[in-house]
């Protein structure tokens, strides 16, 4: 396998790949809605699909179209380039989130947080000291 990437099925797909591009400052790509498709005539404008591009990483998005349990299913790990970047990024998804791993010096030589945030998605950040 050259790489994984996580697949998030979240309500608002549009709005959260938008938040997620401002805090993470990734590019979307690859979006695929459902208008005109006589398949999801009843699903107009929800995201079959669309993808935030992070540097070589990808996280692909869709808006649910069944039931979907929220919470602890998807996590995400972030390694960070820089103490400022993980920081900024904690604070951003702290907002309106919850903390299960306050940011903080690890035994691993790393600044280390573990965050879930306002749409219920668990984000592992990571910041690896030289």
């Amino acid at each position: 396998m050259i790489k994984a990437n996580p697949y998030l099925f979240v309500e608002n797909c549009e709005e959260v790949i938008e938040y997620y591009r401002d805090i993470l400052k990734g590019k979307i790509k690859n979006v695929q809605k459902a208008d005109g498709m006589e398949a999801f005539k009843e699903h107009e404008g929800k995201y079959l699909h669309a993808e935030l591009h992070l540097g070589e990483s990808i996280i692909h998005f869709s808006d649910i179209f069944s039931e979907v349990t929220k919470g602890d299913n998807v996590k995400i790990t972030l390694e960070c380039h820089s103490e400022d970047e993980i920081k900024r990024v904690y604070q951003s998804l702290l907002e309106g989130g919850q903390v299960s791993v306050e940011l903080q010096e690890t035994f691993w030589g790393a600044l280390h947080a573990n965050v879930t945030d306002k749409y219920g998605i668990g984000w592992l950040l990571n910041y690896q000291r030289s």
